[in-house]
């Protein structure tokens, strides 16, 4: 039977990101693209800008009254992030 061409690559591209020491920063670069998907098209459009430093989100926002209310529920936002990209990525959400 002949290995499906698409896991061979998820399992090749796994592999290099191992090899290469990117799991965490490919990892990042996904909870920025996924923002969308991750939050809601409400808080994504009042997003300006997102970056990482170590395993800390910052996360910048249009909105002082979201910014407040983001900041409450942080614990939350973790909890949704880890389950889009795993545990252990992201200790902390800084709203700026």
């Amino acid at each position: 039977m002949k290995e499906d061409p698409i896991k061979s690559f998820r399992n090749a591209f796994q592999g290099f990101l191992k090899e290469e020491n990117l799991e965490h920063t490919y990892k990042q670069k996904q909870v920025i693209a996924d923002w969308e998907k991750i939050m809601g098209k409400t808080i994504a459009s009042r997003t300006t800008k997102m970056f990482f430093n170590q395993k800390t989100l910052f996360v910048k926002l249009s909105s002082a009254p979201l910014k407040s209310e983001m900041q409450n529920s942080k614990a939350q936002i973790i909890e949704l992030i880890e389950k889009e990209i795993g545990k252990g990525e992201v200790e902390d959400v800084r709203f700026l």
